[in-house]
């Protein structure tokens, strides 16, 4: 797995919970780029109101590379692959709404920081939350995920 970005010191950690992500979901991650930016509160609203028309902040946002679906295999889309590396696309997280919400429930900004780079993970992977089935599949999965890495509720 390959992470770029601006991620202050969360690279590595982010690194291993992508594996273990990769792990769980059965997917080869050794291939595969993906950017992860931490932003202020101003660029992640920005962000949202220019690409989603949601005039607001808030703490992380997915902008997928792939048209996938969360049961498809990234094998699939192999002929996407830019010299050997699938990039599946961004996550912009803001730091600061993460630290506001770790507090407000109770947990760690480790454990926040983990969730909401996690949730854009899945986003990127087809995941989503719309419908009650399609969000109870994703919570059930970031669970399962946070708790193999060491930082489950």
């Amino acid at each position: 797995m390959i992470i770029e970005g601006k991620t202050f010191g969360y690279k590595n950690k982010i690194k291993r919970l992508f594996e273990v992500a990769g792990r769980v979901l059965g997917e080869d991650f050794s291939c595969v780029n993906v950017s992860v930016n931490f932003v202020s509160e101003a660029e992640i609203q920005s962000l949202n109101k220019k690409f989603r028309d949601v005039d607001r902040v808030t703490d992380v946002l997915s902008f997928p590379n792939l048209e996938k679906k969360c049961d498809q295999r990234l094998a699939n889309f192999e002929q996407e692959k830019l010299d050997g590396v699938l990039f599946l696309g961004d996550i912009v997280i803001c730091k600061k709404k993460a630290k506001m919400q770790a507090k407000e429930f109770g947990h760690s900004q480790k454990r926040e920081i983990c969730f909401l780079a996690l949730h854009g993970l899945l986003h990127l992977l087809g995941f989503d939350h719309i419908e009650k089935d399609d969000e109870k599949l994703m919570q059930d999965t970031a669970e399962k995920i946070l708790s193999q890495f060491g930082v489950g509720r």
